[in-house]
């Protein structure tokens, strides 16, 4: 899969967030890269600190990161359908940790 197509799928799976929450996503900036340097079995990876923890010192922060990682999903699939699959997974994941939700409520959730 090209990288280009790989990134039209995130876009894909950002545009299926529900129009509520997309617009509540604040200074936050998605990007895809191969792999994570430390972690090269990452899938995805939330920096930053979460809407429900932000305060008042929080103004003037540099954006949070959502970071796809595109060869460790790609490696995990077997065919174009379970990379489309894996990225709405993945991106949801990341998205929600920018809510502030953590992991295990994630899998209690299907999410995990």
């Amino acid at each position: 899969m090209s990288d280009q197509r790989f990134t039209e799928l995130v876009r894909d799976a950002l545009d299926r967030i529900p129009p509520e929450l997309a617009v509540a996503m604040d200074n936050v900036v998605v990007l895809v890269e191969a792999r994570d340097p430390a972690d090269d079995g990452l899938l995805g990876l939330y920096h930053g600190i979460a809407l429900t923890e932000r305060d008042s010192y929080y103004a003037g922060a540099l954006p949070d990161t959502i970071t796809i990682y595109r060869e460790p999903i790609l490696a995990r699939c077997d065919s174009d359908a379970d990379v489309v699959d894996e990225v709405v997974i993945t991106v949801i994941h990341e998205v929600a940790h920018h809510f502030g939700i953590d992991d295990d409520r994630l899998h209690e959730l299907g999410w995990g």
